[in-house]
């Protein structure tokens, strides 16, 4: 689906902040893409392109190789505003110079408003913003003038109201600049002259339009799991072609506590045509004996094709597979930037598009996490699916270290359940990202009574996140702890070891496989 929103076009020249630009923009109620800085502006040619941002990036303009933009980019007549290194650009291709700073700037610096309206209409005259550069503007371009500046940099916004033309030495996105959603504000309604309709009811039934037109009256398959992204894809296609959407929601083996029943009647109550399916004995006859992970991950995401394909051909006259993707996703697929080092593979469903012919349907690729959330509560999905943490496709398999067996994963179970019910009695499970529990290879020694035992050792983990990529270790009060610990070895028979994970996203990845 291809929005027709008005919308603003982020070009990305490599920051680390550039999807954060997105968020702040969605946030209120304008759509907003990403492309690369070099992509082809004839793909908008006839999109509702109400202005540019431009983002800030690592490069300098001292370097020939720099990313750019021709001159005549910054002469249409759209509003442009660039930040950092946007700013930057801006400047040297208009005929401004600039020069290497004597050092970098970087953290928090004090702005002061030089002019006190367009760009900043309703700021503070003075205020704390957020810096990151090496390079500085010394000279502007015809028709610039300096409307704000800091302590330590005399050139910190430039404008050109005329040409509606804005640059930033600072990030206005991050939330220690406090007042940068106003900032964007008033580039958005002000200067692009923006009305903010972009709701989740507007996406809603722009979606239904949408795949309606695409898959008219054939069939569609989409892998389930319970979490909230094929969820809320699934209520989204349910309401958009009702029964012509197969959900094939497969047991694994390697599931929660009584997951497979509960989500299935959970499911089926939404009136979402759901094919459950139990192949929990193949999945873990498959993975006996199999200790190294990326070895589990390959054969669950091949078993899992072979069950999907099955399930396929029984249904018949498939044409369109349905997948959860997001916009981040799609977003690192485009991205000017070069490969990133792979840490694990993920278990998704790719393979199936090119061994079963289908086309996609992707309801939620221009969607972030948090507004698929959004989607869910608008399209009256229960709570318990969309405050859900995330799940790894492959399940308990990358949380049992070592052999996996029915035994193994029924003992994960009750020791997760315990673990998360607890989290939800004490009230914190929604301050937490992600927590779970882990069985390790190894056993230790233990008193139980007057008997010494030797049994398993399992791990807990909870981190705070906000999107995954980083994570801290989640403070848990020690009294809660030191409660779950003991509820888990009086009633977990085969545990008498509890420990608590305190290692940080990075260097440790969320998961433990």
């Amino acid at each position: 689906m291809i929005s027709q929103h008005e919308m603003i076009l982020i070009l990305d020249f490599g920051s680390q902040y550039t999807q954060l630009i997105a968020r702040r923009i969605r946030e209120a109620n304008v759509y907003c893409e990403i492309a690369p800085f070099n992509v082809d502006l004839s793909r908008y040619a006839d999109r509702p392109v109400a202005g540019y941002i431009l983002s800030g990036g690592p490069a300098s303009l001292a370097d020939p190789d720099a990313p750019r933009l021709e001159r005549s980019f910054f002469e249409s007549d759209k509003p442009i505003l660039g930040i950092c290194y946007g700013m930057q650009l801006m400047i040297d291709r208009l005929g401004g110079r600039l020069q290497a700073s004597a050092s970098r700037e970087y953290g928090l610096s004090r702005f002061s408003v030089k002019q006190g309206n367009g760009l900043f209409k309703g700021l503070s005259p003075q205020s704390n913003v957020w810096m990151s550069h090496g390079d500085s503007v010394v000279d502007l371009a015809d028709n610039f003038t300096v409307v704000g500046s800091t302590d330590d940099l005399s050139v910190a916004a430039i404008a050109d109201a005329t040409r509606h033309l804005y640059g930033l030495q600072f990030h206005p996105e991050v939330h220690h600049t406090d007042e940068g959603r106003t900032i964007l504000r008033n580039f958005l309604f002000d200067i692009c002259g923006l009305k903010g309709d972009w709701t989740m009811q507007s996406v809603i039934d722009e979606s239904i339009a949408a795949i309606r037109e695409q898959v008219g009256d054939k069939e569609v398959i989409l892998g389930i799991s319970g979490g909230v992204d094929s969820s809320v894809a699934a209520m989204l296609l349910t309401q958009a072609i009702d029964k012509q959407l197969h959900a094939v929601f497969v047991n694994n083996g390697l599931l929660r506590k009584n997951e497979f029943e509960d989500v299935s009647t959970l499911l089926g109550k939404l009136g979402i045509n759901l094919h459950p399916v139990d192949a929990s004995e193949l999945f873990l006859s498959r993975l006996a004996g199999v200790e190294d992970p990326e070895q589990k991950r390959k054969i669950i995401g091949r078993t899992f094709i072979d069950v999907f394909e099955e399930q396929a051909e029984k249904i018949g006259d498939i044409e369109f597979l349905a997948q959860g993707t997001l916009y981040p996703d799609v977003i690192e697929s485009v991205s000017f930037r070069g490969p990133a080092a792979t840490i694990k593979s993920h278990h998704n469903v790719g393979g199936l598009k090119d061994r079963m012919k289908l086309k996609l349907v992707e309801p939620l690729r221009e969607l972030f996490k948090d507004e698929v959330r959004d989607l869910g509560r608008a399209l009256g999905l229960p709570n318990e699916f969309i405050r859900r943490h995330p799940f790894p496709g492959p399940g308990l398999a990358v949380r049992i270290l070592g052999d996996i067996t029915k035994e193994r994963c029924d003992l994960l179970r009750e020791v997760d359940a315990i673990f998360i019910d607890g989290l939800n009695r004490h009230g914190i499970y929604d301050d937490i990202w992600q927590a779970f529990a882990v069985l390790l290879p190894i056993k230790a020694v233990g008193v139980m009574g007057d008997a010494r035992t030797y049994e398993n050792v399992v791990a807990l983990r909870a981190v705070t996140s906000v999107d995954g990529m980083t994570a801290d270790w989640a403070r848990i009060d020690p009294d809660i702890l030191a409660e779950l610990s003991n509820k888990i070895i009086r009633n977990v028979a085969g545990v008498n070891r509890v420990t608590y994970d305190i290692s940080s996203k990075p260097p440790a990845t969320i998961e433990w496989e």
